[in-house]
């Protein structure tokens, strides 16, 4: 039977997009550090970079920064040492202290560039409590998770294009039921466990990264649980909900791992464990 490239092209677009796909993931893999895990990277390192560093200005420019000299010694002091051992080649690092001492916070963009918020130095207490934050921020750029969840919502994209494809000739209200069963399995079943997926990841290099660099690991364990107590009374999401693992399960989780890390801590060299809470 004879048919024209139209009518080729109608009947296997379906198939011709999961070729695409195919293609894409086979392109773009990668592998996180220490866990091993494979990633889906679609941005190269310096496309990831130039948007971390436009983002981070960005951040910069509405925030207050903290001239306080205790505060950013110790942010330059701990992160440097941890970026250090991280060994993230091509990587830019800048550390800032942000002025903010109701906002218990931390975090990394693409390309290193980190930034601790006020409020979570008394929590820290220490070099080796605020190494359990920075390493963790160190661990989410050097594993290029932001450029992983900038893939994955492109590939979101083209998978809500190739199912309202594959419809095309099915009926309206039949298509639209089922982009909308899509859209909600992203929201719940996808993105937010894909999110805590990396949060656990960043925590696991993180506490290695912390006991290479010479800090304790066994200290990251003591900061969430004054972390665990500082969020009492505040409103947290139910985690199925929440893109960072409950605190009881990261606790667990650390426990779980402390072996391993304590061996790296082993043959470390030791890091001085400063207080800078006051």
């Amino acid at each position: 039977m004879n048919i024209s490239r139209t009518e080729f092209y109608n009947i296997y677009k379906p198939l011709l997009f999961l070729i695409l796909i195919f293609t894409f993931c086979f392109s773009a893999c990668y592998q996180a550090p220490v866990t091993g895990r494979n990633q889906f990277i679609l941005l190269s390192q310096a496309q990831e970079t130039q948007m971390g560093a436009t983002a981070y200005n960005q951040v910069l420019q509405e925030e207050k920064i903290s001239n306080d000299p205790q505060y950013n010694a110790a942010v330059k002091r701990v992160g440097n040492r941890i970026a250090k051992v991280a060994n993230g080649p091509g990587y830019s690092w800048e550390f800032t202290v942000i002025q903010a001492d109701d906002t218990i916070n931390a975090f990394a963009l693409p390309g290193g560039k980190v930034a601790v918020y006020t409020g979570i130095l008394n929590v820290a207490e220490t070099d080796a409590g605020l190494a359990t934050v920075m390493s963790h921020e160190i661990a989410h750029a050097i594993a290029r998770h932001g450029a992983e969840r900038m893939s994955a919502g492109i590939l979101e994209q083209l998978g809500a294009v190739g199912i309202s494809a594959a419809l095309g000739g099915s009926n309206p209200g039949l298509r639209d039921s089922i982009l909308q069963a899509y859209g909600l399995g992203v929201t719940v079943g996808g993105v937010l466990p894909f999110s805590r997926k990396q949060e656990s990841e960043a925590d696991h290099i993180g506490l290695i990264y912390m006991a290479r660099a010479g800090y304790d690991p066994r200290e990251a364990v003591k900061f969430w649980q004054r972390m665990e107590d500082a969020a009492k009374g505040r409103a947290t999401p139910p985690e199925f909900l929440s893109t960072h693992p409950g605190h009881e399960t990261r606790i667990h989780d650390l426990q779980t791992w402390m072996p391993e890390a304590l061996k790296v801590y082993q043959n470390s060299q030791k890091a001085p464990n400063n207080r800078i809470a006051r």
